[in-house]
């Protein structure tokens, strides 16, 4: 497994902070939009293991077996990141860590990184790698974990597609430049809960008229949140099921190591029956 190294620290806006890493196999990196990274976070006293990356392994999961044979006193945190942006003149790529006001091990790690730290890095893998549906126009929907994709996909579409696009975030300093070619009709939705318990996204595409034509959505986010905009997509709105792709990136009061909810298992089902 290669490992992550960190070059550089900057902050984007109060909340979210920009880590430029660089490492092996970052030279030929393939680029698509909404690249998922599994970064691995040391415990304390416990640096990052160089697990095996068997090139024979069909499915790539040699190293998540010796993951997990790890002692979990041991074993580092599992998470998973999106690539914000590739920089092939220097092998390096950056990825952005919103900072939680509950802090799990990714935002403490965030907090306080610098020059010289180390992660362990599995993918961008292509197996998982998805398009956007055809469409007459393109919904994309989340909050400010899902920016980074939302930022990849807008910086992939050529001129002339329609793109309706609605972003949660705490308020006018959390807004970020999205770069377009597309003719973009981008809305910022400023919350008015904390993250995770309010319905201002949900809220604000349940008000919306939306575009004529048959769309496509892209939703991601907190996973509750994320349910209810598909939900009221398909339930509301008549949109097909095929024709939404959704992720649940994090959930509220929960981290991936908890145990999956009843939602979170309907929620796998209903994306596999769509893929």
């Amino acid at each position: 497994m290669p490992l992550l190294h960190v070059t550089a620290v900057h902050p984007v806006t109060p909340r979210v902070v920009r880590v430029r890493f660089t490492g092996d196999g970052l030279d030929d990196f393939t680029t698509w939009p909404d690249q998922q990274l599994k970064l691995l976070f040391p415990r304390p006293g416990h640096p990052v293991p160089d697990l095996p990356a068997d090139q024979s392994d069909r499915y790539g999961m040699a190293w998540y077996q010796a993951y997990r044979a790890i002692p979990e006193a041991e074993r580092p945190w599992l998470r998973s990141y999106t690539v914000r942006d590739h920089h092939p003149g220097t092998h390096e790529v950056d990825v952005d860590f919103v900072l939680h006001d509950h802090p799990g091990p990714a935002t403490r790690w965030a907090r306080t990184a610098a020059p010289g730290d180390t992660l362990g890095r599995y993918g961008p893998s292509a197996v998982y790698r998805k398009t956007l549906g055809r469409s007459d126009w393109l919904l994309l929907a989340g909050d400010e974990t899902a920016i980074p994709a939302i930022a990849g996909h807008l910086a992939a579409l050529p001129a002339g597609t329609r793109v309706t696009a609605y972003v949660e975030v705490d308020g006018p300093a959390e807004e970020q430049p999205l770069d377009t070619a597309a003719d973009l009709d981008l809305h910022w939705v400023h919350r008015h809960s904390p993250p995770g318990l309010g319905t201002a996204l949900l809220d604000a595409v349940r008000a919306a008229t939306p575009p004529t034509g048959s769309p496509y959505a892209w939703l991601a986010g907190e996973a509750g949140a994320v349910r209810a905009v598909r939900r009221h997509l398909i339930d509301e709105r008549g949109v097909e099921e095929r024709r939404i792709d959704f992720t649940g990136y994090w959930r509220h009061a929960l981290t991936q190591d908890d145990p999956p909810t009843d939602d979170d298992l309907a929620e796998a089902r209903e994306r596999v029956a769509t893929d």
